[in-house]
């Protein structure tokens, strides 16, 4: 039985980069799950138990810091890799998002979705 595909969650607000990173994701083999805001994002972190979560920080509901936050003091939630992808990019941000147990912290105007394929490949070890 070939092993299902990694599941990625993506947390995104804004509808055009959602669509985008879910469609490179899907093309390079990744089953993807998407919300648009961090209390729906957290509802299906603890549901779906993704392979990794791709985070925004500003969200409706609950920010990026909050979810992540949660999910850390989570037992099911606490093994989950999460990758931020923000466009907040002041050092305090960075700091407080890998202390708060992030893989990694991804500007999204420094990295094409390319390339953020290649880092979640690399956390998830696909």
């Amino acid at each position: 039985m070939p092993k299902s595909k990694p599941v990625i969650l993506l947390v995104e607000d804004d509808e055009f980069l959602s669509e985008l990173y879910a469609t490179k994701l899907n093309l390079e083999g990744f089953e993807v799950v998407t919300a648009a805001d961090g209390k729906k994002g957290l509802k299906l972190a603890r549901e779906k138990h993704p392979d990794l979560v791709l985070l925004d920080i500003i969200l409706p509901k609950m920010d990026g810091f909050e979810v992540l936050k949660t999910l850390r003091e989570d037992p099911a939630g606490k093994a989950i890799p999460v990758i931020l992808l923000t466009n907040l990019s002041q050092r305090d941000e960075v700091r407080r998002g890998l202390e708060l147990g992030a893989a990694d912290y991804l500007i999204k105007a420094h990295f094409m979705p390319s390339e953020v394929v290649k880092k979640i490949k690399a956390v998830i070890k696909v």
